[in-house]
């Protein structure tokens, strides 16, 4: 772990014990972290779960560069899937994004014996080199962020996300970049700077002294590229189709609704064609929610689509959806499918286990 303390990152067996709880957190629990008998009371949006005392719970939200291929994604799921104290509550694949979202709970040291394993998988199983999709990446696992639950600080969570990313460099040789709360460098916190260029274009920034990855060797990995780990809040991956076929529609208004041009606070946004369907859509990352919620990204962009000649035709969520995103809006107002009502981040957490 030298390269490690030669961040500032500490020893792994002091973090560690940082981010442990009072409980052995490798006790098999039922079904994800306790029993709720002896439980006190977790916070997570609007609504209250129950839980061990001294627990803390870490949600984990991979992105892995692949989408199309059932069998391949199946394999990467069952490392975390098959690692105990840790439950996958979540799978959401695109074609045209070809990308994945892994949505997966538990203590800090399972979580990181199944990132691991995960990453694991994913760069023996995924060749970046062929891949293409229209979600930009850096590698075949391309941000693994760690989020805070109840009782789980920040703190702790860019802990795990440091002693992920040494090992993850250590076995794989594999780049790794810390971003947002975890970040080591300045300048380094946004991921969209750390993906500028994408996959393509990394051996070339490599060769920039002030794009040294934070972990591992200083050029890609072959097949596997780049991978960057980090911590942050809970966010809203949301998604809005448009019935037109027309790239710029979706890109102008994805330009006009987006922080960084001066649109609506706390919104990511990009305009990408949905080829198999015909449509394009305004793909976005609401980074707060309780500012920017839905409904108000909803409403902002059918007024900007409508200005332009087309239609809304549906709105979608990758991933799951904290209950307080939902609180002031109905999924019909959305145009929501009315199965996100299963894709509520809570709902999931009761149905492994959590009493709400």
């Amino acid at each position: 772990m030298r390269a490690a303390r030669s961040l500032g990152v500490e020893p792994e067996s002091v973090a560690e014990r940082r981010i442990a709880s009072d409980e052995d957190i490798n006790t098999p629990v039922s079904p994800i972290m306790g029993e709720s008998a002896n439980a006190r009371k977790l916070h997570v949006g609007c609504y209250v779960c129950s839980m061990l005392p001294h627990v803390r719970t870490i949600e984990c939200v991979p992105n892995i560069s692949g989408g199309r291929h059932a069998l391949v994604i199946d394999r990467i799921a069952g490392a975390v899937a098959t690692t105990r104290g840790v439950r996958l509550l979540d799978r959401s694949s695109d074609r045209d994004h070809h990308r994945t979202v892994l949505s997966m709970v538990g203590h800090p040291a399972p979580q990181r014996e199944a990132v691991l394993a995960m990453m694991e998988a994913a760069v023996r199983l995924i060749d970046t080199r062929t891949h293409r999709g229209v979600h930009p990446r850096l590698g075949a696992v391309d941000v693994v962020p760690f989020i805070p639950l109840g009782d789980a600080t920040m703190a702790e969570c860019a802990d795990l996300a440091r002693l992920v990313a040494a090992e993850a460099a250590r076995r794989l040789a594999l780049p790794i970049y810390l971003y947002e709360q975890a970040a080591l460098i300045p300048g380094r916190q946004r991921l969209e700077q750390l993906r500028r260029g994408q996959f393509e274009g990394l051996a070339v920034k490599m060769q920039d002294p002030t794009w040294r990855p934070d972990f591992g060797p200083a050029t890609p990995h072959v097949t596997a590229g780049a991978t960057v780990v980090g911590a942050r809040d809970l966010l809203v991956a949301y998604n809005i189709n448009l019935d037109t076929n027309q790239l710029e529609t979706a890109r102008q208004v994805a330009a006009v609704i987006r922080e960084s041009s001066g649109g609506l606070p706390h919104v990511k946004a990009m305009g990408v064609p949905l080829a198999e369907r015909g449509i394009v859509q305004v793909s976005m990352n609401l980074t707060n929610f309780r500012i920017t919620p839905p409904s108000r990204v909803f409403a902002r962009v059918r007024e900007e689509v409508e200005a332009r000649g087309a239609r809304v035709l549906e709105s979608e969520v990758v991933g799951l959806i904290p209950a307080a995103a939902l609180a002031d809006t109905t999924l019909e107002a959305l145009r929501l499918p009315a199965a996100t009502a299963d894709r509520v981040l809570e709902r999931r957490l009761e149905a492994v286990g959590y009493r709400l």
